[in-house]
């Protein structure tokens, strides 16, 4: 049995739904449980997630950079650096502009580099741009809202939610990317779980 637990701070729901489908995902995977935390709720169970073999953490793009909840949130989290505590756990993450950019690669590059400050296994994406429409990749509008990985990142998941309230965005593609990451984590997640118990 594996246990993935998702992380995620959101501003105004955007980041919500995407983390819900990050959850889903890894929920739906048979052998692995999954678990929802704001990033308050995490801080307060934060000897709680000592628990999960693999943490996915997930914020909106501010200003292009992490939330200042999120960061918060990695702050407390020093503590387990100093432990070692989420050494060798799988981790991933996914974020969330008004834009098709802002900036969110650099968002993604620093939760990156926070799993590797704790000695993490990163899952990326492993998915094209526009997997499910590649011709769409040939035309000079590019992918549209029902593409997954529309906007071509292979460390995480990135939704475009411009001035669209929820739930009508992230659009269905996005949402659709973040559910196939969830599961994607949670697959290679019981892969090393159960790699680990037959060592």
């Amino acid at each position: 049995m594996g246990k993935v637990t998702v992380v995620y701070h959101s501003g105004f729901g955007h980041t919500r739904l995407q983390a819900e489908a990050v959850h889903r995902g890894a929920a739906g995977v048979d052998g692995v449980t999954a678990d929802i935390l704001t990033t308050g709720e995490a801080i307060e169970k934060l000897d709680q997630l000592d628990a999960a073999d693999a943490i996915i953490f997930g914020c909106p793009t501010y200003m292009g950079n992490i939330s200042a909840e999120m960061k918060r949130f990695l702050e407390e989290a020093v503590k387990k650096w100093f432990t070692r505590s989420w050494k060798d756990k799988v981790a991933g993450a996914f974020t969330n502009s008004g834009s098709f950019s802002g900036d969110k690669l650099n968002t993604l590059f620093g939760l990156v580099v926070n799993a590797m400050q704790h000695g993490m296994i990163f899952v990326g994406t492993g998915m094209f741009p526009s997997a499910n429409d590649p011709d769409a990749m040939n035309s000079t509008e590019g992918p549209g809202p029902d593409a997954h990985n529309r906007v071509g990142s292979f460390i995480g998941p990135m939704s475009a939610s411009f001035q669209v309230d929820p739930p009508a965005s992230p659009a269905k593609g996005d949402i659709e990317t973040a559910e196939a990451y969830g599961q994607r984590v949670a697959e290679i997640t019981l892969q090393l779980v159960r790699g680990r118990k037959a060592a």
